[in-house]
């Protein structure tokens, strides 16, 4: 989907998600000629979002792309919470995860390569810096074709139980 069309759904979509009390966290638009889709990813800052609110939202958003009806072709409308392997979209997303693991996939290679995986240091509205393994490396935001946080798990304790040990104090 391109820029514009993504900032046309955001601002036509965003203050009625907001309305709700929730925050358009992203959009997603897959085009094909039969049915499209648009996904839209929200979120609340404090808690998860509820089943209920995403049906609300679901509600609340078809009425209003009915009425300006931003798609030409069909589509099916999907309402989702962004989850714990949640795509970032701006760098307000970025700065508000520094310290976590993020999978990184630019549009072209940068010093060969098109894929990054680290923490994230530090981010601006044009670039964002990750520490990989092998030092870091800024990419600038408009390279970026997707993002989503890579979700850490505390295993050590949980193994030694499977097994039948105590977890080390």
């Amino acid at each position: 989907m391109s820029s514009a069309k993504k900032a046309e759904i955001a601002g036509l979509l965003g203050p009625t998600v907001q309305a709700l009390g929730l925050e358009l966290w992203g959009i997603e638009l897959a085009l094909s000629r039969s049915s499209s889709l648009l996904r839209l990813y929200i979120d609340h800052r404090e808690r998860p979002v509820t089943l209920e609110e995403c049906e609300a939202v679901s509600r609340e958003v078809s009425a209003v792309m009915d009425v300006n009806d931003p798609i030409a072709s069909n589509y099916t409308l999907e309402v989702s919470s962004p989850g714990l392997d949640r795509p970032l979209y701006h760098a307000a997303q970025y700065q508000r995860f520094v310290g976590e693991v993020v999978r990184a996939q630019t549009l072209t290679p940068i010093n060969g390569r098109r894929r990054f995986q680290g923490r994230i240091v530090g981010a601006d509205e044009g670039q964002v810096t990750i520490e990989l393994d092998t030092g870091p490396v800024t990419l600038a935001m408009a390279d970026i074709e997707k993002a989503k946080l890579v979700p850490q798990f505390e295993t050590q304790g949980k193994a030694q139980r499977a097994r039948g040990g105590k977890k080390d104090e």
